[in-house]
Formats: structure tokens, sequence, C-alpha cells
């Protein structure tokens, strides 16, 4: 029986002036999508960034919410596969916009 692998993630203290500012993990629940809580949440995320001095942001975007991450300014950057659970490998988008 395979076990599941939990990496902890401790990221590196980002620099404004030569990195962008990172959103993770941003989810919508199935009954209240397409109502601007979307939306409004990268929003605010991108007004912090901008107020601790970052010029760009980036994420990673699944197919489900690519539309909403491009109708709000971000473009695909790179195509990126996840490696395979269960021989299942999840597509993503590496995005980016510049704020």
């Amino acid at each position: 029986m395979q076990q599941n692998r939990v990496v902890a993630r401790e990221p590196a203290p980002l620099d404004p002036a030569t990195d962008a500012a990172k959103v993770r993990a941003m989810y919508t629940d199935p009954d209240f999508m397409w109502r601007g809580i979307g939306r409004m949440v990268l929003g605010l995320c991108e007004y912090a960034a901008r107020a601790t001095g970052f010029t760009r942001t980036e994420m990673m975007t699944t197919m489900a919410g690519e539309p909403l991450y491009r109708v709000c300014g971000y473009l695909p950057v790179e195509w990126i596969e996840s490696a395979p659970i269960d021989g299942v490998r999840v597509p993503f988008w590496r995005t980016e916009k510049a704020i």
C-alpha cells in the first residue's frame, strides 16, 4: 500500500524588487461561484502585494480557475503538470500579472 506524503513548504523570503508576490490556494465554494467572491479575494491579495512594494503577482492556476484569472489580467507563462498521484497528473498554468 502506497502512503501519502506531505511535504512541508517553508518559502524563502521574497524580494519585491526582483520577485513576484505569490498568490496561493485560492478556492471558492462551488455553491458561491460567479458572485464576485474570487475577484474580491484576488483584488485584496493584489492590494496587499502592492502595499508591500511588489510590482507583479504570480500563481498556479487550474483549468477550472483559468477563466477568472485571465479576465483579471493573469497571463499564462508556463504549462506544468503535477507529479503523478495514483497515475494521474494535474495540469496547471503558472500565470503572472503586473500590478
